[in-house]
């Protein structure tokens, strides 16, 4: 049984637990006077709501694949944000020489059901991992796939600022723009220039007119830039447009975060930006 079914499954048990235990205490209480019976139901009531919401609080969904175009997949993990389920997008593509990740899943939990899963649907291995800057969204795989023998790359920049804040570090890391080569098929990386972080990449799959953002590029679901803390906001505009002027066909836009293949996110994240500087502006007055 694939493990979504089986979580879904054990999910529902639980749930179907939960009530049955309840109708059990709310049978127990048909003899008493009404206004206990009412009192008792209310708490029981309560209490089962109590416990679907922490059971909801508490577990994020599992491994998601969406087939984007060609061989090219977007793979969804979560972590609890909030308090709540926040999706972390990321990439894999089938090349002649085996699967390669574009960043690392963000649920520790699905590690290995991801290579499990594309084993099974593909029948090829993965072989190597690329990530997009450094924070742990996109490098926290990096020790799992090393200890399966599997290749980790980043770029200079991230791999320093990897090792400036304790994330993990891929085992091979490229200078500047990097085009890969996978039994003849072509992977590109592209520096714009700083924004969401200063080593952000963005990767470019000229086959497929598709344009991985990472979390550089926000989803058209996004209402603001999100974590900004080792941002450059003043930059990270120019460097947007240096993107839309080096890829002029994009088809596909995937993002780091939510849903969305739109070519319009590029525009989005400028006017998140410009929200942004008019808020400080305001504020600074």
């Amino acid at each position: 049984m694939p493990l979504k079914q089986m979580i879904k499954i054990k999910t529902d048990e639980v749930m179907h637990r939960a009530a049955y235990g309840t109708d059990s205490v709310l049978h127990c209480c048909i003899n008493l006077p009404y206004m206990k019976r009412a009192l008792l139901f209310a708490i029981c009531l309560l209490l089962c709501s109590l416990l679907r919401t922490a059971t909801a609080q508490n577990h994020t969904p599992a491994l998601e694949i969406t087939h984007i175009t060609d061989s090219i997949y977007k793979f969804t993990t979560w972590r609890m944000l909030n308090n709540a389920p926040f999706p972390s997008n990321s990439l894999y593509v089938l090349t002649p020489a085996g699967a390669v990740l574009i960043d690392c899943a963000w649920d520790t939990t699905q590690f290995q059901p991801l290579l499990d899963t594309i084993a099974a649907r593909h029948r090829q291995q993965v072989i190597a991992c690329i990530a997009t800057h450094s924070h742990a969204d996109r490098t926290c795989m990096f020790h799992f796939l090393q200890a399966h023998g599997i290749a980790t790359w980043s770029s200079e920049k991230t791999y320093e600022q990897c090792k400036l804040h304790g994330n993990q570090l891929a085992a091979q890391y490229f200078v500047n723009d990097t085009t890969f080569d996978f039994g003849g098929y072509t992977i590109q990386t592209f520096y714009p220039g700083e924004g969401h972080t200063s080593d952000n990449i963005v990767i470019w799959f000229n086959h497929a007119k598709l344009l991985y953002g990472g979390c550089f590029v926000k989803s058209l679901e996004a209402h603001d830039l999100g974590y900004v803390e080792e941002s450059n906001v003043q930059a990270w505009p120019a460097s947007i447009r240096n993107v839309q002027h080096h890829f002029k066909h994009i088809r596909y836009l995937v993002p780091g975060h939510q849903g969305g293949t739109s070519v319009q996110a590029l525009p989005h994240t400028l006017h998140l930006l410009e929200e942004l500087h008019v808020k400080n502006a305001v504020y600074n007055q």
